[in-house]
């Protein structure tokens, strides 16, 4: 089944008529062979390639110094279609990291002659593609690197940067061959048509641009990036991390844009209380609300045990792009924070090849026609679903039971009654839970199926309603779905989140002697457990009559909260068990609470909504037959604990 089927119709340029005229314009590949070409090929020098900086108006004055900022757009483009009267279509990465923290796996940074023009682009896109017909466009986001402004962290300024940039690749807008200098820049050497592609802040970044709804931007690939920053850095009134937006502003301005924004930075701090309230600075920077705006497809790929950049970010994201008709693929990972680069190179660079070309260029390859999602099943093995979730899935209603053995409970379709408690430890974390779920703990109550009789595929986002009493004014929820059973998964709590980084190198276009298209290779790094985090989620109690404000809790009062788990895509096999785990503080995932709570659980009002391929119906049969005996009470090996340090949501490893 084709892409197309989720929607009314996929976003062709118009006809094959059309498709062949815009090929006939832009490839002389095309001028050769009338009919329709199927794929790019690299009929262009890249030793002769135009290589220019221009300084974009954004219309802006980000620093308050009474001139509109100027952002720096680096461009790598063909000189053949140029001298030919041809135009040609962007692929463009807007960045903060260019010059403080670099791109990619090797951490490149941009490196320029002596008259200002970029020598070394980071990354391969413009080694691979700028030979095809296509131009590479670097984008130095506001107060980094060579542009004037500030870095705002996802807000008017950063998403600015970049649409400024669309509009005068498109005509409207203004743009300098200086910084401070009145010459004009004109982009008359392409059509206009826009692909954005980034890891990570660099993603969040074309997630914002397309939820302007600019006109010329066709498509976006977001890489591990986020959809709404107030996620990124609270989960419901749970902070996850101990610091807000103003540090990490600070991390990568400018030497030059940290004498001039002490005033954005202040914003940053009084529109970020760390107690978790949402604010009007939190709604500028929520791209999910925009997405009827959204013209551009989106081809996004996220790492299902990314810690960084956590898969809460694509359940609301993809949903809401899903009901608004947006044309959309997806890629599904088992890494961490990881660049498919840098885990399935050749499929990523042929794939993104191919959407490119049919996105940009009009090609009729078939792209559109294949499934919608690629999903990596156990390391380096994957599976595609026509649609995704696939159809036929449907949530079903789990409940938790009560046993004899006070933290180890059942799960089930049947409603129990009964009460069990825990105690906060913020000294431990999931792994701790899942290790010792077949053993009574005061730490985390667990509830645990019989060993499945066949395959239980999960796909998409779940939710888990609980009802607590605390015994202090503050609490904080962790709710974990885990897959009990041996298994050899990437490590992705591994430095490397999955991959090992090799010496060899592998080449992906041209080289120059200043700009190398070749690249270390990796491994997939895997680790032998005996049971996988499939899906998790976080919450203050606090926040139980409001998502925009936390309230002081009544101790001993009962409150209902529901927390909601990131998507995954993951199958239960035959013989392991699925357990639901509710507790307190998950180390280094969430901050703890002021407070240390016992909390109790009414298990009659405590549920799961899970997302089974196939429904109830599907639970019932895996889980049908006689129950077995409750497993000896033996801790479980699984990867090492979740660390976070100084979390930046950034384009390496």
């Amino acid at each position: 089944m084709p892409i197309r089927t989720r929607f009314t119709t996929w976003r062709p340029l118009a006809t094959a008529a059309t498709a062949a005229l815009m090929a006939t314009l832009l490839t002389p590949v095309a001028a050769a062979h009338p009919e329709t070409p199927r794929q790019s090929r690299p009929v262009h020098s890249y030793d002769d390639a135009i290589r220019e900086a221009v300084w974009v108006d954004t219309g802006y004055d980000g620093d308050g110094d009474g001139e509109d900022d100027r952002v720096a757009v680096d461009v790598v483009r063909p000189r053949e279609p140029a001298a030919q009267g041809r135009k040609v279509p962007v692929i463009m990465d807007a960045s903060p990291y260019y010059s403080c923290c670099g791109r990619g796996n090797e951490s490149q940074k941009k490196t320029y002659d002596a008259d200002g023009n970029v020598v070394g682009m980071p990354l391969y896109y413009d080694n691979y593609f700028v030979p095809r017909g296509y131009a590479f466009v670097g984008v130095d986001l506001a107060g980094t690197n060579r542009s004037d402004g500030c870095v705002d962290v996802g807000g008017h300024s950063d998403i600015q940067s970049a649409k400024a940039v669309v509009d005068w690749l498109n005509g409207r807008g203004k743009a300098y061959t200086s910084r401070t200098g009145g010459e004009r820049a004109k982009a008359t050497w392409t059509n206009g048509r826009t692909g954005m592609i980034g890891k990570s802040w660099d993603g969040t970044i074309a997630n914002g641009v397309a939820a302007t709804g600019v006109e010329g931007l066709e498509t976006i690939v977001p890489i591990a990036a986020i959809s709404s920053w107030y996620d990124y850095y609270f989960s419901q009134g749970a902070p996850l991390y101990g610091s807000g937006p103003d540090w990490l502003s600070d991390y990568v301005n400018s030497p030059d844009a940290r004498t001039k924004c002490d005033a954005v930075q202040r914003e940053l701090v009084d529109g970020a209380p760390r107690t978790g309230d949402r604010t009007r600075l939190w709604t500028e920077r929520d791209y999910v609300k925009a997405t009827s705006k959204v013209k551009a497809s989106v081809f996004l790929v996220h790492g299902m045990q990314d810690l960084n950049v956590r898969m809460q970010h694509v359940g609301p994201w993809w949903n809401a792009l899903a009901k608004n008709g947006v044309d959309r693929k997806i890629w599904l990972s088992q890494t961490g924070h990881v660049d498919p680069f840098d885990f399935r190179r050749a499929a990523w660079v042929d794939t993104l090849h191919r959407w490119f070309d049919h996105e940009l260029l009009g090609y009729d390859n078939g792209i559109d026609r294949e499934p919608m999602a690629d999903i990596e099943r156990r390391p380096d093995q994957w599976e595609t679903s026509r649609t995704w979730p696939p159809r036929g899935t449907s949530p079903t209603t789990l409940r938790p039971g009560d046993t004899e053995r006070p933290g180890v409970g059942t799960l089930g379709l049947r409603r129990d009654h009964g009460t069990e408690t825990f105690t906060d430890d913020p000294a431990l974390s999931e792994t701790d839970w899942a290790a010792h779920i077949d053993e009574p703990t005061d730490e985390k109550a667990g509830f645990v199926t019989s060993p499945l009789t066949r395959d239980l595929r999960l796909s998409g986002s779940s939710e888990v309603t609980v009802t607590a009493r605390s015994s202090t004014p503050t609490a904080h929820l962790s709710a974990v779905l885990v897959d009990l059973g041996p298994a050899t998964i990437r490590d992705y709590a591994d430095r490397g989140e999955g991959i090992t980084t090799l010496t060899d190198r592998t080449c992906w276009g041209p080289s120059t002697p200043g700009d190398s298209s070749c690249y270390k290779e990796t491994a997939t790094k895997t680790t032998d457990v005996d049971y996988t985090v499939v899906s998790r989620g976080w919450a203050d109690l606090g926040n139980h009559a409001s998502p925009w404000q936390g309230r002081p809790l009544t101790p001993g009062k009962a409150y209902t909260l529901t927390l909601d788990l990131a998507a995954t895509d993951h199958v239960v096999p035959a013989g392991h068990r699925l357990a639901l785990i509710v507790a307190g503080t998950d180390k280094d995932l969430i901050d703890p609470p002021a407070d240390t709570p016992t909390l109790t659980l009414d298990l009659s009002r405590t549920s799961a909504r899970v997302p089974f391929v196939g429904g109830t119906a599907a639970f019932a049969r895996a889980t049908a037959g006689t129950a077995s005996a409750a497993p000896a009470p033996t801790p479980l090996d699984g990867v090492t604990a979740p660390h976070t340090t100084h979390r930046v949501p950034k384009g390496g490893r």
